[in-house]
Parts: structure tokens; C-alpha cells; sequence
């Protein structure tokens, strides 16, 4: 009798032990077979499309981490990062280093040329002789300035970490949020899975805002009314894919964008009304994982790529047309 339910036992603790390791092999093998994940590596394989933009210029920085870039009306080049701030020319000579308390997340310029410095909770001033002008408090707890831009003496901030978009005098008085959910005006309001939302100044003297979780770009009046607004959603090259693309953005001359992603590394070019024009740097140009491709525009239309990865500044331009 003993001996029956030993054997009994025996073969009940072998079919847990091989129940566990089948679900266990099961259960691994489903984890490194997401069916929802998206296959990133061949859809940057799939970028096959060519570029008519060359490589005119690369800069070597010399700083740790570099996280914003800006250009000029003159095409000098400002690269903001950890604890300082470096101008380059557009021949890539280093042509000064401003000293800064903390790592920059954003910058632009105000109407009087000075540098507009996000610092995650708020904004510093400087001249471009690197004096600081102004050091304006902190927004909030759970604002994170990811982008940053001005239209006459006013001073838009993308707050990724409150999802809104706020509009200030240059005296640092706050006038009205921007992008607020309504659906009576058509607003989606803003869907930022990640801190990546960026803004831009146009022409005339509207606001374009990255909507990126819906891969939408918003034109906004300085009020915050929505004017109109492009989407380009899909797995194609002339899309957005992802859960938060662009993720950068800057206005062309003519009123053109250029942007970047991340999870597939790329800039691309797009029009004025929203349509693909072209490529302008492919996934196999990046190291694969960077993000954080921040953008800028020189004078003469000059693409400015920030790789963070790489510690560098990259100019791509359109071959000289030969008459």
C-alpha cells in the first residue's frame, strides 16, 4: 500500500514539474514574441528612399550631453546641454561658451535676439554675450518646458508635463493656455505619452504645436484658437509611426516643416499644407536608439540635426544648383 501511493506521488510531482516548465517556455517564448510590437528594425530597413540633401558640415562639441540647438539670423549655431552653452559659425568654429546651473531642455530666441532657455521648470534670459538677463520662477511642480518660442513680446512654452501650451508676456505675466480639450471648438487636446512636444512660431505670427501622440500638427492664433491642423499617421516613410512622433520640429522658409523621430531614426522634410517632399537623413545615419534629434534652421535654409548620441552638430543643405 505504501509503495502504491509513493508511486502515486512520484507521478503527480512529475506532471507539476512538467506543467510548470511547459507554461514557463510558453509564457517566455509569448514575452519575445509581441504581435503588437512594431517591428522597428524592418521598417528602418524599408526607408529606402534616397536623399537630395548632403552633409555639408559636422561639429564636434565639447560637452558631456547636448540636448537643444538654435540658429541665428547671422547662422550662428547655439547648443545648449549640460551646465553650459556653446556658439559655433556656420564654418564650425567654436566662437564662445556660456556657463549655465543645470542641463537646458529647449531654446529659442525673442525679438530682441536674446536666448530663451527652458531648464525644465522654467526659463533664463540671456544675452547672446552670455549674461544672464532674467531667471523667471518655477511653473509648477510637474511642468517639464520641452519647447520654447516667441511671437512679438509674447513667450510660448510647450509644458509636456501638464499637456498645455502657455502664453506669457515677456514679463513673465501668463495670458492664456493654449490646447486645452474642448470639443465644442474641434480642440483634441494634447496626447504626449512621452516628453517630446515641441511648438514653432510662423510667419505670421501664429503658433504650430506637435500634437504627438496623435502625429498632428495644430496651427493655433496667439488666443489659442484652432485654425487647422495636418496628420500623417501610418508605417510608410512619408508617415508617423510610434507612439509619439515627431517628436522635433522646425519651420522651413516658405512655411515648410522639417522633423525627426525617434524610435526610427530620421528627418524628413514636409510642405507647407502637411504633404511628404522628401528625406533628408535616413535611420542608417544615426546610431540605432538615438532620440532627442532636436532641429534647427540656418538662413540660407541649412537643415541643423543635433545628435545626442554623438555629441555632434551635422548640416545638411541642398547641392548648389549649377546654371
Amino acid at each position: 500500500m505504501k509503495q502504491k501511493l509513493f508511486i502515486i506521488l512520484s507521478i503527480l510531482l512529475l506532471a507539476v514539474a512538467v506543467t510548470y516548465m511547459a507554461w514557463d517556455l510558453f509564457y517566455s517564448s509569448s514575452e519575445n514574441t509581441n504581435p503588437y510590437e512594431f517591428d522597428l528594425e524592418s521598417l528602418r530597413k524599408a526607408d529606402t528612399l534616397s536623399s537630395p540633401y548632403a552633409e555639408k558640415l559636422l561639429i564636434a562639441t565639447a560637452m558631456s550631453e547636448i540636448t537643444a540647438v538654435s540658429c541665428d539670423e547671422e547662422g550662428r549655431i547655439y547648443v545648449a546641454g549640460k551646465d553650459s552653452l556653446q556658439v559655433f559659425g556656420m564654418n564650425g568654429k567654436s566662437l564662445q561658451i556660456i556657463l549655465l546651473q543645470g542641463t537646458a531642455s529647449c531654446m529659442s530666441f525673442d525679438e530682441n535676439g536674446n536666448l530663451i532657455i527652458g531648464m525644465q521648470d522654467h526659463l533664463e534670459i540671456f544675452s547672446t554675450n552670455g549674461k544672464q538677463l532674467k531667471k523667471w520662477p518655477s511653473i509648477g511642480p510637474n511642468t517639464y518646458i520641452s519647447s520654447v518660442g516667441a511671437i512679438g513680446k509674447d513667450i510660448y512654452i510647450a509644458d509636456a508635463g501638464e499637456k498645455l501650451v502657455y502664453r506669457y508676456s515677456d514679463e513673465g505675466t501668463l495670458i492664456n493656455k493654449i490646447g486645452q480639450k474642448d470639443p465644442a471648438t474641434s480642440v483634441p487636446g494634447f496626447v504626449i505619452p512621452s516628453p517630446y512636444f515641441d511648438l514653432a512660431p510662423d510667419a505670421d505670427g501664429n503658433l504650430w504645436v506637435v500634437n504627438p501622440g496623435l502625429h498632428e500638427f495644430e496651427k493655433f492664433s496667439p488666443e489659442g484658437k484652432l485654425l487647422t491642423k495636418w496628420n500623417k499617421p501610418g508605417l510608410d516613410i512619408s508617415s508617423f509611426c510610434g507612439c509619439c512622433n515627431p517628436s522635433h520640429m522646425a519651420i522651413l522658409p516658405g512655411g515648410g516643416f522639417v522633423t525627426s523621430e525617434k524610435g526610427i531614426e530620421r528627418v524628413k522634410i514636409y510642405d507647407a499644407s502637411g504633404n511628404f517632399v522628401c528625406v533628408v537623413a535616413l535611420p542608417d545615419q544615426f546610431e540605432e536608439g538615438t532620440h532627442g534629434i532636436d532641429l534647427a534652421v540656418g538662413p540660407k535654409g541649412e537643415i541643423i540635426i543635433l545628435d545626442p548620441v554623438r555629441l555632434q552638430i551635422r548640416v545638411f543643405e541642398l547641392p548648389a544648383k549649377v546654371s
